[in-house]
C-alpha cells in the first residue's frame, strides 16, 4: 500500500498510546522506506514496548515494500527533536504527537515558510509552468517602478535557463560575474572578490534606477560546472551547515545592504524546483506573484504546490502573500477568457486555501473573499499579450523603444501600493 494515502487511515486507533507516548516519528528514508521513531523512554517499560512493538509490525505488514523488516521497524531517541530538526516534516493532521520526516535528496524547503523580510520589499515572480511570459513581465515592472523613481534591484534566479539581463542591459553592459559566481565563490570564502563586480545599472531607467543582478557574468565560463557546484551546503570552521538556501539569502541581505535599493524584484525559476523554493518561501517575499493561464495543467500544478503547504501546516503562513497574475491574456476573446480564469481561480482558490463559511455565518472573521473582489488573491491582475513583445530577437531593444501606455496598469497596481510604504 502506498505510505502518503495509508498513514493518516492507520495512525486512529492507536492515537491513546500516541498521545501517551508522543512524540512518535514516522520516518522515511532516501529510498523511500518507512521505520518509526520512539523516545527512548519506551524501551523502559515493557508494557508500551510491547504495543509499539505490535504496531510497528502491523505497519511493517500494511506497507510491504515501503517498510523495513519487522525487526528493524524501530528505532529509538533520546532526543527526538533531533530527529525532526532540518528535515522536511509535518504533523498528521487531527493526531497530536504523530510526525512524518521524510529524508530528501534534494534542498528544496517548500514548508519551511521565512518571516517576510524586514528590510525593502521583495517581489518574487513565479509559475508553476514556462512559457507564460513571467521574465518579460518581471522587465517591464522594473522600467515602469524606475520610471516611477523607485531604485529597482532585479535577480534573475532562474539560473537553469538564465536570460533575464539580456532583456536589460546590453551586452557590453553585463557585469563580469553574476549569482552562480559568487555561490560557487562562497564555498571557498572567495564571495567578496566577485561581490562588487556582480551587478550592473540599466540605461534603459530615467527617473530611477535598475541593478540588475544576473545569473552569470559577460563570460559565463564553465558555467553547467558552476551549476553543480551552487547547491552545495557549507560548512563553516566549526562545523555549522548552512543549506545554499540559507546563503542565498545570506547574499541578498548583503546586496540590499551595499546597494540599498527601493525594492527588489526577484525571478524565480518555474515548477516545483528547489530554485523555486528558494524564492517563494526562503527570501522573505512580501509578495509573490503566481503567473497562470487558464488551463487543467495550471491548476493541477498548483493544486499539489497548496496540497503540500496544508499538508506541512504553514499554509496560513503563506496565503497572504499570493497574489494570481493572468498571464498573457489573448487578444481575441479577452472579456470571455479573463471571466473563465477569474471563475476557475476563485474556485481553486476557494478549494485550496480561503477559509470555509459556514452557512448564516459572515466572511469578516473568516479569510475569505467574493469571486469578484478585485482586492482578493484570487483576482486575477491581468497582462494583456503584447504583439510588440512577441518573438523578439533583443528584448532590450524593445524596451529602448517602448512606450508608458504599451506597459499595462498592473504592476502600478502594486508599485503605487502600501506595500512599498
Amino acid at each position: 500500500m502506498i505510505f502518503g494515502a495509508f498513514l493518516p487511515m492507520f495512525w486512529p486507533p492507536h492515537a491513546n498510546l500516541i498521545t501517551q507516548i508522543q512524540p512518535v516519528i514516522a520516518n522515511r528514508d532516501l529510498n523511500g522506506r518507512v521505520r518509526l521513531v520512539f523516545p527512548a523512554s519506551v524501551e523502559q517499560d515493557k508494557a508500551l514496548l510491547d504495543s509499539c512493538q505490535s504496531i510497528a509490525s502491523e505497519l511493517s505488514e500494511q506497507l510491504g515494500a515501503h517498510a523495513f523488516p519487522t525487526e528493524q521497524m524501530i528505532l529509538f531517541e533520546d532526543n527526538m527533536d533531533t530527529v525532526l530538526s532540518g528535515a522536511s516534516n509535518f504533523e498528521l493532521e487531527g493526531l497530536e504527537g504523530a510526525y512524518v520526516v521524510d529524508r530528501l535528496a534534494t534542498e528544496g524547503r517548500w514548508a519551511n515558510i521565512a518571516a517576510v523580510a524586514d528590510g525593502v520589499p521583495r517581489v518574487v515572480f513565479f509559475s508553476i509552468k514556462g512559457g507564460v511570459g513571467r521574465s518579460t513581465a518581471m522587465a517591464a515592472s522594473a522600467w515602469s517602478l524606475a520610471q516611477s523613481g523607485k531604485r529597482v534591484m532585479v535577480l534573475d534566479l532562474d539560473l537553469k535557463s538564465p536570460g533575464l539581463s539580456s532583456g536589460l542591459l546590453p551586452e557590453e553592459r553585463r557585469p563580469a560575474y553574476g549569482i552562480t559566481d559568487w555561490l560557487v565563490e562562497d564555498l571557498v570564502d572567495n564571495g567578496a572578490a566577485v561581490f562588487e563586480d556582480m551587478v550592473a545599472t540599466s540605461e534603459l531607467a530615467h527617473d530611477g534606477e535598475i541593478l540588475v543582478v544576473p545569473a552569470h557574468g559577460a563570460d559565463p565560463g564553465d558555467y553547467i560546472a558552476k551549476l553543480g557546484r551552487v547547491w552545495m551546503p557549507k560548512h563553516n570552521d566549526i562545523g555549522v551547515r548552512e543549506v545554499w538556501a540559507q546563503r542565498l539569502g545570506r547574499l541578498l541581505g548583503q546586496l540590499e545592504q551595499r546597494w540599498q535599493p527601493d525594492i527588489i524584484l526577484i525571478d524565480s525559476r518555474s515548477g516545483i524546483d528547489d530554485v523555486a523554493s528558494s524564492c517563494v518561501t526562503d527570501l522573505g517575499a512580501g509578495l509573490v506573484l503566481l503567473f497562470a493561464i487558464d488551463g487543467e495543467q495550471t491548476w493541477s500544478g498548483y493544486r499539489i504546490l497548496f496540497d503540500y503547504w496544508h499538508k506541512a501546516g504553514v499554509a496560513q503562513d503563506i496565503s497572504e502573500r499570493l497574489q494570481l497574475v493572468g498571464a498573457m491574456i489573448p487578444d481575441v476573446g479577452a472579456a470571455e477568457y479573463f471571466g473563465s480564469l477569474n471563475e476557475h481561480s476563485w474556485d481553486f482558490f476557494a478549494e485550496s486555501l480561503y477559509d470555509d463559511v459556514p452557512p448564516g455565518e459572515t466572511t469578516e472573521t473568516l479569510w475569505n473573499f467574493d469571486d469578484s473582489d478585485e482586492t482578493a488573491p484570487h483576482y486575477p491582475w491581468p497582462i494583456n499579450w503584447h504583439r510588440g513583445f512577441a518573438a523578439l530577437t533583443s528584448l532590450h531593444s524593445r524596451f529602448e523603444q517602448i512606450d508608458r501606455h504599451e506597459v499595462r496598469a498592473w504592476p502600478s497596481e502594486w508599485a503605487d501600493s502600501t506595500y512599498l510604504v
